[in-house]
């Protein structure tokens, strides 16, 4: 009974010794039993039992001994793409006026030098809209000088003259440019000139009076649509 209780005491001190290098507390290990199918080392007995300590517990089984369970691991879930989503469109409108005494000459519907300049100085304005979609309006004004037809063709020219002034300096915007005349109507003078008859002794009075009716509308809706990432 002695000897049994010796020789037990040597194969726990051999045991003891092979856990030099213990991976885990729950088994006796030894670092040159190491491998791919045992990665903690443990020391096995003839049976290919694993040798467990005396804090081993099912919890703590290792890879290559009974009881051991693979972990699961969760699959790698790619991040979601961000998406993104329109803002609301942002209406810009504005109008522009322009002097049709600056533009032409009295009269007449073709442009001045000093139209064009005015023209350039307007399409530099346009393009800090910086419209995706929108579109142009051009409106000619005449005073009330000469019959309501006469004054409306008046109009109409002078609006295709800008029309296509503008056209020419925005060539793929031609589609959103448009022109329309609306002779003497919408007087800004109101009734201001209305003293003053229209006589060979007065003309070039009334003439200087209604200049302001006499006018170049632009009309700009800019629609501009702006991108953020979508929550």
């Amino acid at each position: 009974m002695i000897k049994q209780s010796i020789a037990s005491l040597v194969v726990v001190a051999a045991m003891a010794s092979f856990s030099a290098q213990a991976a885990t507390v729950a088994y006796w290990t030894n670092g040159t039993n190491v491998s791919e199918a045992n990665p903690e080392g443990v020391v096995k007995n003839g049976r290919g039992e694993c040798w467990q300590s005396g804090s081993w517990s099912a919890d703590k089984a290792v890879k290559g001994c009974p009881g051991y369970v693979e972990p699961v691991v969760a699959p790698v879930v790619a991040p979601k793409p961000v998406v993104v989503a329109p803002k609301p469109a942002v209406v810009n409108k504005k109008q522009f006026t322009l002097k049709s005494d600056a533009l032409f000459d009295f009269n007449k519907a073709t442009l001045k030098p000093a139209g064009k300049d005015a023209l350039d100085a307007l399409v530099v304005e346009l393009k800090t809209l910086k419209p995706s979609e929108g579109s142009a309006v051009v409106i000619g004004y005449t005073d009330r000088i000469g019959s309501e037809a006469y004054n409306q063709a008046l109009s109409e020219r002078r609006a295709n003259t800008v029309r296509e002034y503008l056209i020419a300096q925005a060539p793929d915007a031609a589609a959103l440019i448009t022109a329309e005349g609306r002779g003497e109507a919408n007087p800004v003078t109101g009734d201001t000139c209305n003293n003053i008859k229209d006589s060979k002794k007065t003309r070039a009075k009334l003439v200087e009076c209604l200049a302001p009716d006499r006018r170049v509308e632009v009309e700009v809706t800019g629609v501009v649509v702006e991108t953020v990432p979508a929550k």
